[in-house]
C-alpha cells in the first residue's frame, strides 16, 4: 500500500475546459484492464513535454520529440499500458506511427498532431491492431470530467492511482489545474516508467510553457527515485488552453507567479505520489541537502543516498545503521568535501558531526524516527548556500517479488 497517499476521488478532479479524455480496455497486454486513454484538445492549446534522457528512449518518445518539434498544433495525446514499445527499432517506430494516424483518422486532424505514449514491458512488439481496435469505445468515452478514470487508465504496477487538482483565482479569473501520473518501479526520472500529464486553463505562450515544463520538472519529477533506473520512456507533457481567459506571455506579467507556484505544487505532488507508491515501499523519505557549493553536488549526495540499496533496506528494516548515510555522502563525488565539516540530521535528530557520531546522539532516538513511515535525512555540507532535495522510499521484499514477477 502506498505510503500516506489515496487516490483523490473523481469530484475532487476538476474539469480543464478545453481538455476531453477517454478511457477503454483494449486487451494490449492483458484483459479486463483499463489500458488504452485518449486526451483530446480543442484547437488553440500550447503544448510542452520533456523526455528521457536514457539513449535507448523509446518509439514513442522519438516520435513525441518529433512532433512538438514540428510546430504543428497539438490536438491528441494517445497512451496505452502494458507495452513501452522501447527497444524495438524501427517496426517500433511505425507502429507508434499507426496509432498517430489512426487518432488523427479519428479526430479529424493530422497524425503529426497526435503524441503517443506507451509504457510497460520493454523489448515487446506494440499490438498497434489492438489499438486501433479499441480507439472507437475510448473516443466514446471522451468527456471532460474524466480524469479519474484517466488516472486508473495509465497504471502499470502502480497500486494506486494518482492525480491532482487545485483552483486559482488571479486577475479576477479562475484558474484550473488537473493533472495524472502513473509510476512505481524503474523510477530515476532524468528529463529533460514514468508518465505525467498537467493542462491547465490558463493562456500561456509557448516559449513559457517550454520554460515552465522544464523547470516544473527539475522541481518535481527530477527530485525522485525509487530505484534508480532511468526509464526509456519517461514523459512529462503539460498543456495550456487559454479558455479560463486569463492569459500570459512572459514571466513579468503581472499574476504570473502564482500561475507557476500552483504548477509547480501540482507537478511535486504528482511526483511525490510516485515515490509514496514506489514498488513495495513502506517508507517516504526527504533527503534534504544544504550547505553546498551548487545545486547540482546537493543533488549528487541527495541520490547517493536515495540509490543506496543499504540505505534503503535499513530504512525498511527500521535499522538507524547511519553509517550507511555517511559512507553515501563520501562516495557521491565531491572530491574536495571536508567531511569534518558535514552535519547530519534524521528528523530533529542530529546523528553526524565533526566526522562522526554526534555526542549528544542516542541509538533510541535515531530508532524512533528510523520507526517513522515518513523520515526526513538532512545534511549540512558546510561548503556554500546552495539546497536542494531528493524524494525516495524504502527497499522492502516486495519490490523484489514484484520485478521478479514483472512480465508473468
Amino acid at each position: 500500500m502506498p505510503v500516506n497517499y489515496a487516490t483523490p476521488t473523481a469530484d475532487q478532479l476538476f474539469a480543464v475546459a478545453g481538455v476531453r479524455l477517454g478511457v477503454a480496455e483494449a486487451e494490449i497486454r492483458k484483459k479486463n484492464r483499463r489500458d488504452l486513454t485518449l486526451v483530446a484538445l480543442d484547437a488553440g492549446c500550447t503544448v510542452a513535454g520533456v523526455f528521457t534522457q536514457n539513449r535507448f528512449c523509446a518509439a514513442p518518445v522519438q516520435l513525441c520529440r518529433q512532433h512538438l518539434a514540428s510546430g504543428q498544433e497539438i490536438r491528441a495525446l494517445v497512451i496505452n499500458t502494458g507495452i513501452a514499445n522501447a527497444g524495438t527499432g524501427e517496426p517500433g517506430r511505425q507502429t507508434a506511427r499507426q496509432t498517430c494516424e489512426a487518432v488523427g483518422e479519428l479526430l479529424g486532424v493530422a497524425a503529426e498532431q497526435v503524441l503517443p505514449f506507451s509504457t510497460g514491458v520493454i523489448l515487446e512488439p506494440l499490438p498497434v491492431e489492438r489499438i486501433k481496435a479499441g480507439l472507437p469505445a475510448v473516443f466514446a468515452d471522451l468527456k471532460a470530467d474524466n480524469w479519474h478514470a484517466a488516472a486508473h487508465g495509465i497504471m502499470t504496477t502502480d497500486t494506486v492511482a494518482k492525480a491532482a487538482s487545485r483552483t486559482l483565482t488571479v486577475n479576477g479569473r479562475k484558474i484550473t489545474i488537473s493533472g495524472i501520473s502513473k509510476g512505481a518501479g524503474m523510477i530515476r526520472p532524468n528529463m529533460a516508467t514514468m508518465l505525467g500529464f498537467l493542462a491547465t486553463d490558463a493562456g500561456i505562450a509557448q516559449p513559457l510553457l517550454d520554460q515552465l515544463v522544464k523547470e516544473a520538472a527539475d522541481a518535481s519529477f527530477n527530485c525522485i527515485t525509487v530505484d534508480g533506473d532511468t526509464s526509456t520512456n519517461d514523459s512529462y507533457v503539460m498543456i495550456a488552453t487559454g479558455q479560463s481567459g486569463a492569459s500570459f506571455a512572459a514571466a513579468s506579467d503581472a499574476g504570473w507567479a502564482e500561475v507557476k507556484a500552483a504548477i509547480v505544487a501540482v507537478s511535486v505532488e504528482l511526483a511525490q505520489a510516485i515515490v509514496r507508491d514506489g514498488e513495495g515501499a513502506t517508507k517516504f523519505i526527504t533527503v534534504a541537502v544544504e550547505g553546498g557549493k551548487t545545486i547540482e553536488e546537493c543533488r549528487q549526495v541527495g541520490y547517493a543516498i536515495g540509490h543506496s540499496p543499504l540505505v534503503k533496506t535499513a530504512f525498511f528494516a527500521s535499522d538507524p545503521n547511519l553509517g550507511r548515510i555517511l559512507a553515501a555522502v563520501g562516495y557521491a563525488g565531491i572530491a574536495d568535501l571536508d567531511v569534518d565539516a558535514v552535519k547530519v540530521w534524521l528528523d530533529d535528530v542530529l546523528v553526524a558531526e565533526n566526522g562522526g557520531r554526534a555526542a549528544a546522539y542516542q541509538e533510541a532516538d535515531g530508532a524512533r524516527v528510523m520507526a517513522q513511515a515518513e523520515i526526513t535525512v538532512r545534511v549540512a555540507l558546510g561548503r556554500g548556500d546552495a539546497a536542494a532535495k531528493v524524494y525516495t522510499c524504502d527497499f522492502s521484499y516486495d519490490y523484489v517479488k514484484i520485478n521478479a514477477d514483472y512480465r508473468s
